[in-house]
């Protein structure tokens, strides 16, 4: 076969974005299933209590301020903000907000957040227009299914090569939902899709030292997502094949992990099959891959009772060691939050001693426990031999007590994925508990009615119930 010859089998197996072209331009509310409709809801919930508690936390105060001064002020909705900003700086504040505590949704295979690739567009385009809450609902869909299907087709090569995914990914699903709401043809989409390809970035160098970037990613992407849609709109042109050409998002994100590529994810059963209903919800403001062991540890705790612990080990999805678990002196004495969040140590041996992971587990008085910070340097971390990786974040934890005991305990499937997925009432109970930190009940249950009847009113509904805190 000639290299044009193969160039061209490519194209034709390779062919995603006239496909999320047109499915994004000819998606209609009622072409979505409402069990798909039903989860959107309760991620759009879900992401909201995130974001308002998000502004109890230090991040967000710099976050807005640097927004309010850079926008000049504006019409969006900051959540649980009395300030407005302009669209594009409002969708960098709340993708920031949404996914600042890294306790949103992940679709396990994709390993992406897709509510954070797509709400922060969402909520500054829908508000801005004027639109339905059913226009904006078809425009997360569409938006989540497209960042949930690329993730899916890369098999964990952007983390691979460096790059957090979602930070990389965003970029293609906020333009998408941008161009939805914005109102694009399907060659319009195309254009967007390409202009989104020289944007699209977001390396993972934050996690040698705990730094606030991966905050950043998917507000940054919803600006790069709603420049590209306008820009396309307007006549702009991209390039035809922003993931798949020479020079494209796989070959230049991925490297060797291109070979690794399963094209079907992209355009097999697009608009029959929604991926992002598979989306799973977090139970712990912690990294997804720690969510297994989490769960196996949190099953030990009883069994265990008084007895003193003389060593821990945590098994985990081989893949993931080298972000929760390596390098392991660092792991075991993490200093800040967010170290916290991604070691797998420091979370198991909390879970051990307290019977629980939330965000009072993350202030600065529990992040210096040393109890906690004992048993976290007697943690090993393995290679999961059983793990259900990339379909579930299976995890294990193998307890040495000093009385010579060995307890042991194995979680295939992670709690809020899979057949364990998070049910309406258990978001909702999540979503108060997190909301309960920045507005009163009264707001929340406000917030939560508006989201549940999204599809029956205008959109401007939902947002008005976001601005004033108290």
């Amino acid at each position: 076969m000639t290299t044009q010859a193969a160039a061209d089998e490519a194209h034709e197996i390779l062919a995603p974005s006239s496909a999320f072209a047109a499915f994004a331009a000819s998606t209609r509310y009622e072409d979505i299933p409402a069990a798909v409709l039903e989860r959107a809801r309760i991620h759009i919930l879900d992401g909201l209590g995130l974001a308002l508690a998000s502004t109890t936390f230090p991040f967000a105060g710099p976050t807005l301020a640097a927004m309010a001064e850079l926008s000049g002020g504006g019409g969006s909705t900051i959540i649980g903000s009395t300030a407005t900003a302009a669209p594009r700086d409002a969708a960098i504040a709340n993708g920031v907000l949404i996914h600042g505590l890294d306790y949103d949704d992940t679709h396990l295979q994709a390993i992406v957040h897709p509510t954070c690739a797509v709400l922060p567009t969402v909520l500054a385009l829908a508000e801005q227009h004027g639109l339905s809450g059913r226009e904006a609902l078809t425009a997360f869909c569409i938006g989540m299914e497209i960042a949930v299907r690329i993730g899916a087709a890369v098999n964990g090569g952007f983390h691979h090569t460096g790059f957090h995914a979602t930070g990389v990914i965003a970029h293609f699903s906020s333009a998408v939902a941008a161009g939805r709401l914005l109102g694009n043809d399907a060659a319009q989409h195309v254009s967007a899709l390409g202009i989104a390809a020289s944007t699209a970035s977001g390396i993972q160098v934050f996690l040698e030292e705990g730094a606030w970037t991966k905050r950043l990613h998917p507000g940054w992407a919803a600006a790069g997502g709603i420049t590209a849609a306008m820009l396309a709109r307007h006549g702009f042109k991209g390039p035809s094949r922003a993931l798949e050409g020479r020079f494209g998002l796989f070959e230049t994100h991925l490297h060797d992990h291109i070979a690794d590529v399963k094209a079907q994810f992209l355009t097999e059963g697009l608009g029959e099959t929604w991926m992002m209903a598979d989306t799973a919800l977090k139970p712990y403001p912690v990294c997804h891959f720690i969510h297994g062991c989490a769960d196996a540890a949190l099953a030990l705790r009883e069994e265990i009772g008084g007895a003193q612990i003389e060593a821990v080990e945590i098994r985990l999805p081989e893949d993931t060691l080298k972000i929760v678990a390596e390098p392991i002196q660092q792991k075991r004495n993490v200093t800040n939050e967010y170290e916290a969040k991604f070691s797998a140590p420091f979370v198991v041996a909390s879970v051990l001693l307290k019977g629980r992971f939330g965000l009072p587990d993350l202030t600065d008085e529990a992040l210096a426990d040393q109890a906690v910070h004992a048993l976290a340097r007697k943690c090993d971390c393995r290679a999961d031999p059983q793990s259900l990786f990339p379909t579930y974040f299976s995890g294990g934890v193998l307890v040495r007590l000093q009385d010579g005991r060995t307890l042991e305990r194995h979680v295939p499937i992670n709690r809020g994925a899979g057949e364990r997925q998070m049910t309406l009432d258990e978001v909702t109970e999540k979503f108060r508990e997190n909301a309960s930190l920045a507005i009163a009940s009264e707001r929340a249950a406000a917030i939560r009615a508006a989201v549940l009847s999204i599809a029956q009113h205008p959109f401007a509904q939902l947002t008005q119930t976001l601005r004033t805190v108290g």
